[in-house]
């Protein structure tokens, strides 16, 4: 007891660390609360923020439950659909990215200049993307599929280049001592070890992208953001109440759906 009291006074006494970090964050929040400017709610606002509460609790249940292309179903399959295929299309393509990043298996010069091409591709955020494929293809959920693919990319390439620079090479020094070729090295050594981490990590982004997905709609990339915007331009918010509680019960369950297939894959 008395070498463990005698290891905690010994410790150092970092305080002007810790009182300088305390003041800059302080600073910061202050500076942080000037953004905030309460004089600007109107009473038409707090209006708005009350219909759209009461929309929720009194929804339109003809257009929650229709499955024709205009109802809600519908639209909550086709952002599925949109995000879903994004999703595969940005993974694919992350790959050779993602290899073409690890410093462990290409030259480091080749490693950073792909990882800049990587940090560009992550700085610009979905909307703007969205904006961009929608002056070259036109409005529709093709836009929004090429987006999600797009965005995907970065933050994918990223994510497995952290799995790739983890590789047992042991495993792979072996194979090469008993004469595999690089396709059985591949097959056998490389594969087995990223499939289950890279199919986690798709999951994950997929989530991501459905949230993605729906806020595309707003600028005209398929999905169910059109059809919201559109609802709250008019006023009708038991249509607003319709469409959030779709969107609501279709991340719900998407995000516990995936949270225990990336469990499983995790854990073997």
């Amino acid at each position: 007891m008395d070498v463990v009291e005698k290891q905690l006074y010994a410790s150092p006494r970092n305080y002007r660390y810790l009182i300088t970090t305390s003041i800059i964050l302080f600073g910061l929040f202050i500076w942080s609360l000037t953004a905030v400017n309460i004089n600007n709610i109107e009473e038409s606002g707090l209006a708005i923020a009350q219909n759209i509460i009461l929309g929720i609790f009194q929804p339109d249940l003809e257009l929650l439950l229709n499955v024709s292309d205009k109802g809600v179903l519908y639209l909550l399959v086709e952002t599925i659909a949109i995000a879903f295929l994004g999703t595969i299309i940005g993974s694919f393509l992350a790959v050779p990215l993602a290899f073409l990043s690890a410093s462990n298996i290409v030259p480091k010069p080749v490693s950073f200049i792909t990882r800049l091409l990587l940090i560009a591709i992550r700085t610009v955020p979905a909307l703007i993307y969205g904006l961009m494929f929608i002056r070259v293809i036109g409005q529709g959920p093709f836009t929004g599929v090429l987006t999600i693919a797009l965005v995907s990319i970065g933050m994918l390439a990223k994510l497995y280049v952290d799995a790739i620079e983890d590789l047992d090479t042991s495993i792979l020094e072996s194979m090469t001592s008993i004469g595999c070729t690089t396709f059985e090295k591949i097959r056998y050594g490389i594969i087995p070890q990223l499939f289950a981490m890279f199919l986690s990590i798709m999951i994950y982004r997929f989530d991501m992208n459905l949230r993605e997905a729906s806020v595309l709609g707003l600028v005209g990339a398929g999905g169910i953001g059109a059809p919201l915007i559109f609802a709250m331009n008019a006023y009708r918010w038991n249509e607003v109440g319709s469409i959030l509680i779709g969107l609501v019960v279709l991340i719900l369950i998407v995000e516990w759906s995936s949270n225990r297939l990336r469990n499983k894959l995790v854990r073997g």
